[in-house]
């Protein structure tokens, strides 16, 4: 995912955060995920904790995941998504 598409999902929530707060506090979670992946990777690496990397890696990827969780959903009618561009 680029920043401009985090930007952008993230504008959607803090604009409709009253219409669909655990929408937005999910989207928190994501984004604290993505930045503890990105913080605690070089010192996980650095102190030989290799065994957290996959944790790293996976929390990196974290609003990736979400998002396309959310499209697969929405596509199915199975969840409504209104931040998706079509």
């Amino acid at each position: 995912m680029s920043l401009d598409e985090l930007q952008r999902i993230k504008r959607w929530h803090v604009a409709h955060r009253m219409d669909h707060p655990l929408e937005c506090q999910l989207w928190d979670a994501m984004l604290t995920l993505w930045v503890a992946g990105w913080v605690c990777w070089f010192p996980a690496y650095a102190l030989e904790q290799f065994w957290t990397l996959p944790f790293c890696f996976v929390a990196m990827a974290a609003p990736g995941l979400y998002v396309e969780w959310r499209r697969r959903a929405h596509r199915a009618r199975r969840l409504r998504c209104d931040w998706l561009r079509s």
